[in-house]
């Protein structure tokens, strides 16, 4: 499960794709919109991607985790369009044997999309600041 979607994300059908029987542990991480970065406080976000490509390298990040550790499923799912503050922007999930394989597997997903993933976010600002276009930490590192 590794998509770019418009309407709101559904953690239950997350949850369903992560579902194994061999599976002692399964972890979603959310990333929500927060109402401030760097001293400005935010109306919302607005997330644009080239969806056939974000899919595609998605599903190479889950290929380089499932080398990595012995998981049984992964998910990844972003939304674009206009977001309104708390909404899920990002939903990275995975099922293992163990916790220990999930958190560090769960924790490498979301960071690597972040870094890898054609996704750019517009942040809006509830005091007339002009909105703007945010670089990824992650995706400038040299």
């Amino acid at each position: 499960m590794f998509q770019i979607v418009q309407e709101p994300i559904r953690l239950d059908p997350l949850y369903d794709h992560l579902a194994d029987p061999r599976a002692g542990a399964v972890l979603v991480f959310t990333g929500t919109v927060r109402n401030h970065h760097e001293g400005e406080d935010v109306s919302g976000l607005t997330y644009e991607a080239y969806a056939e490509m974000a899919e595609k390298e998605m599903a190479r990040i889950a290929a380089d985790m499932q080398q990595r550790w012995p998981l049984h499923r992964i998910a990844m799912v972003h939304r674009v369009g206009a977001l309104a503050i708390g909404e899920i922007a990002v939903a990275v999930g995975v099922s293992a044997s163990h916790r220990a394989e999930a958190f560090e597997a769960c924790r490498y997903g979301i960071d690597a999309l972040k870094a890898q993933v054609p996704i750019w976010k517009k942040e809006a600002y509830v005091a007339g600041a002009q909105d703007r276009w945010l670089e990824n930490p992650e995706s400038c590192r040299s």
